[in-house]
């Protein structure tokens, strides 16, 4: 994860603020007004004092200065709560604003960084970052607009309307903030703030670890592990618990360190008021107007202390999804990238050149290939054979763009897909995995995940030909029928079914099979056979094999061995070399079906 600071952080907030900067500017407009108007409520409340002090009970003159006052004291605070709510009323729509784009915008990214990212990634502790660190922002922003800019305007006017009023009590209650602020700057900053990162980066583990539990459920069960993975799971929230209740009860001791300062701040300005008033320096009005005041400073300073607090254990928890926002993708299209264009003819779509191609995993430190030549022409139907980890699927992920190559280069159509934007490169290439992911929605969303335009018909249509309308056609809801979690509510086989019609309704000019019919029982596997065929026909098709027998009508079979082509030529061609690494292979999988 990218390292971030308080400067990465704070280009992060204004970036979100700027965009709805109106709103915001209003809503600080209207705090400053209604904190300003409370920094009369002390003066007005000690001139009515000092009014009625001034004359015996009843005296008219007393009473109606005392009046005036009063007035003005229950102006001032209805004019207070009102900008409040104003304030209120802008800042929520800001701040809701702010969430809603930020949400969007870390989602967008995340979904674009490249396949070794995620592939080295929690998708659990993602989702975690994402929604922690849009919360947090929140906190952040709520802290910095609605905590601390109403705090330091009563600070400052307060301690202004004192000094002019009552010299000695205002400069007493200016050092006193200062200490007190400066002691809560320090100690988030110095003590607070490792032991909040330290938590954050625990429970990112906790939500990594539920969401592993959960993906493999099935698997957990099959195994009746469930308690092995308690035990697993209470090691990682032990760990969180240890730090976390680290963190708050240092902030509980922040905070008592804080309210010792703020009780002397206190007693401080209370004491030397009645100590001016023995002198004869105060009147009565004065020590009311001290004790209003110490009271509103004092609970602005009590919300300072615990909001320096919550700054800091936002800013920690908000610093995941800063290094999103940070982040540069390591796949990225190259600023003049264009549209990959496909020939008028389709016959002539399809083409693809690995030319001199070099490529390694940095994350894993491998190097897959070297020098990787490969011409494929025009509607070829290829197949790639290999044990595993030789580079089989090593070519279509770079075909598809998954990956940047190191070296040389590949083409479609004549074009280097590296100058293309990878969303036109990938509306090319069909692709159906041997392992389909389905999303929690209906089978006809599934289904025409790759033409959302689809109707209908053409939905249908297309799991016909898959062989897959007759159990579609079979459920109590039919093609609006939600597939579960990952498709869980479907068989295997008819979860390939389901991603084979996808294929066949993007009719897209490059198609990627994974095996396809791996997890179809015979007479299944019969009929998509024939539908595939059928799919086939016309588009420049690679598939990987695991199975050789399905492979015997290939144009041409690549065997893979170490990152090379070690053998290429047809079924026929291959098992007819009595040393090939094909045959070998070939008689292998024999055997092995005989064996069973």
């Amino acid at each position: 994860m990218q390292k971030t600071n308080y400067k990465d952080i704070t280009r992060f907030a204004f970036h979100y603020w700027g965009q709805n900067k109106w709103l915001g500017l209003g809503a600080v407009a209207a705090i400053m007004i209604s904190v300003g108007i409370d920094v009369l409520i002390p003066l007005l409340t000690g001139r009515i004092v000092d009014s009625l002090s001034q004359g015996v009970p009843g005296d008219p003159r007393a009473l109606s200065q005392a009046l005036m006052y009063f007035w003005g004291f229950v102006a001032a605070a209805f004019g207070h709560y009102v900008f409040w709510l104003i304030a209120f009323k802008l800042w929520n729509a800001f701040a809701v604003r702010n969430l809603h784009t930020l949400l969007g915008d870390a989602l967008a990214k995340v979904q674009r960084f490249s396949a070794e990212w995620h592939a080295n990634s929690f998708a659990g502790a993602t989702v975690r970052k994402i929604t922690r660190g849009m919360w947090s922002f929140d906190v952040f922003e709520d802290t910095i607009f609605m905590g601390f800019i109403p705090a330091f305007v009563i600070m400052i006017g307060m301690t202004t309307m004192l000094t002019i009023q009552i010299p000695l009590i205002g400069l007493f209650a200016a050092a006193m903030i200062v200490l007190l602020i400066g002691t809560s700057v320090f100690l988030a900053v110095r003590v607070q703030a490792p032991l909040f990162r330290h938590s954050a980066a625990a429970d990112t583990q906790v939500g990594a670890t539920i969401a592993d539990m959960m993906t493999g459920i099935s698997t957990v069960k099959s195994f009746a592990s469930e308690s092995r993975e308690d035990d697993r799971f209470a090691a990682v929230s032990q760990e969180w618990k240890r730090r976390a209740n680290r963190a708050w009860q240092t902030a509980a001791n922040m905070d008592f360190a804080r309210s010792l300062i703020r009780m002397l701040l206190l007693s401080g300005m209370l004491g030397l008021t009645i100590y001016l008033w023995k002198e004869g320096r105060a009147s009565t009005g004065d020590i009311a107007l001290s004790i209003t005041s110490s009271f509103i400073i004092g609970g602005y300073l009590r919300d300072i202390g615990r909001q320096v607090t919550e700054l800091q254990r936002s800013a920690s928890e908000i610093e995941d999804v800063v290094s999103f926002w940070l982040r540069q993708d390591d796949i990225q299209d190259i600023p003049a990238a264009k549209v990959l264009v496909l020939p008028e003819d389709h016959a002539q779509r399809g083409e693809i050149r690995f030319d001199h191609v070099g490529f390694g995993y940095t994350a894993a430190g491998r190097r897959v290939y070297d020098d990787m030549n490969v011409h494929i022409r025009p509607g070829e139907k290829i197949a790639l054979v290999g044990v595993s980890g030789s580079g089989k699927s090593t070519f279509v992920k770079l075909l598809q763009r998954l990956y940047d190559i190191n070296s040389g280069a590949i083409t479609i159509d004549g074009q280097n897909i590296a100058h293309v934007t990878q969303g036109s490169l990938r509306q090319a290439i069909a692709l159906v995995p041997q392992e389909p992911v389905l999303f929690h929605r209906s089978l006809a969303e599934n289904i025409a995940y790759g033409r959302i335009d689809a109707t209908a018909a053409e939905i249908e249509a297309a799991a016909r030909e898959a062989y897959a309308h007759d159990f579609i056609a079979n459920l109590p809801h039919g093609y609006d029928t939600l597939v579960g979690e990952r498709g869980v509510k479907l068989s295997g086989g008819e979860r390939q079914r389901v991603a084979i019609a996808r294929a066949i309704l993007a009719d897209k000019p490059i198609l990627i099979l994974d095996e396809a019919t791996s997890s179809l029982d015979s007479v299944s596997e019969h009929y998509i056979q024939l539908a595939l065929e059928r799919l086939m026909e016309g588009r420049t098709t690679i598939t990987i094999a695991h199975r050789l027998a399905t492979i015997q009508n290939a144009d041409r079979i690549l065997v893979f061995d170490q990152g090379k082509i070690v053998e290429q030529g047809t079924h026929k061609e291959l098992l007819s070399q009595d040393k090939s690494v094909y045959r070998s292979l070939y008689e292998m999988q024999a055997l092995d079906l005989v064996g069973a």
